[in-house]
């Protein structure tokens, strides 16, 4: 009798991407902070200590909503995307896909993503950065759908789409970096021979592709950020990118400790619920 297999169903990727960001979501505001610094003033302890002096430890989790709201949207379309499509193509060939057939599956997944997350990740950037902001001027999202609602009817529906153009980019580059390197350093760990399919295996596969996740989207992250916490003084994406070129060329890795700090364990988390959730509640299909 052939042994069973088990493949993910389509939300499987948004809820294990909620499960992760429940856990990393302090990493995430403190990047968000130090990236909307115009002046390097702060390192990630200094940011930490000053959000948890001002507003309390509580505030290490301004905007979770909005980002639970993110993942449902961003993260839950891109691996749907992925692995439905790979799943499918796989079926019909001889073994895994290509690489080359990976990153481009990846890169389209991660444009619709990014593209239809590009909503709740405006409001996201901005309920983290309220912490920031004097009394007067911050903006009191009560939660992601109040955000969400304050943005279309103050703003416009536009403007809920503003830094789409990065958002997209950022997510074509984060799926490569996390979907198809974490597919293709899972393939290279098993084919070795020294390691099976278990927990250790996927902690490996994940650490390498959030490692080049990072690497990979860091600049659009910081564009991208700063486009979406902006209040009109930005013209487009190239002048920003020309406004933040002035700060230097680093400015462009702003928070890159954090950021790498943040969306490993997010990745490595997020593989491994996602790893499980296959296991226990996935599709049955013949290997």
């Amino acid at each position: 009798m052939a042994a069973e297999a088990r493949v993910s169903r389509w939300y499987f990727g948004g809820l294990a991407s909620c499960g992760a960001a429940c856990c990393t979501h302090p990493l995430d505001l403190l990047k968000v902070h130090l990236q909307t610094q115009q002046e390097v003033k702060l390192r990630m302890t200094g940011m930490a200590l000053r959000v948890v002096r001002t507003d309390g430890i509580l505030a290490l989790y301004n905007g979770l909503s909005a980002s639970l709201c993110r993942q449902m949207t961003y993260s839950l379309t891109r691996f749907a995307i992925y692995e439905t499509v790979r799943d499918r193509v796989a079926k019909g060939s001889q073994g895994p896909l290509p690489f080359h057939q990976k990153v481009l599956l990846g890169s389209v997944s991660g444009l619709a993503g990014g593209f239809v997350g590009t909503p709740a990740d405006l409001v996201n950037v901005r309920m983290q950065n309220d912490v920031k902001l004097p009394q007067g001027q911050r903006r009191n999202y009560a939660h992601a759908l109040d955000g969400l609602y304050r943005v279309a009817r103050e703003e416009g529906l536009r403007r809920l789409f503003s830094g789409a153009t990065m958002a997209s980019s950022r997510g074509a580059l984060v799926t490569v970096g996390q979907l198809s390197c974490y597919d293709q350093a899972k393939q290279l760990v098993l084919s070795t021979g020294y390691l099976s399919d278990n927990i250790f295996t996927h902690f490996v596969a994940s650490f390498i592709a959030g490692g080049c996740a990072t690497f990979l989207c860091q600049p659009l992250d910081v564009l991208k950020t700063r486009l979406m916490n902006s209040k009109g003084e930005y013209e487009g994406v190239f002048h920003c990118a020309v406004e933040t070129a002035k700060l230097g060329p680093l400015a462009f890795y702003k928070g890159l400790v954090p950021a790498g700090i943040r969306l490993i364990p997010h990745t490595v988390l997020t593989f491994v619920f996602l790893e499980q959730l296959r296991k226990n509640f996935g599709i049955k299909v013949p290997s």
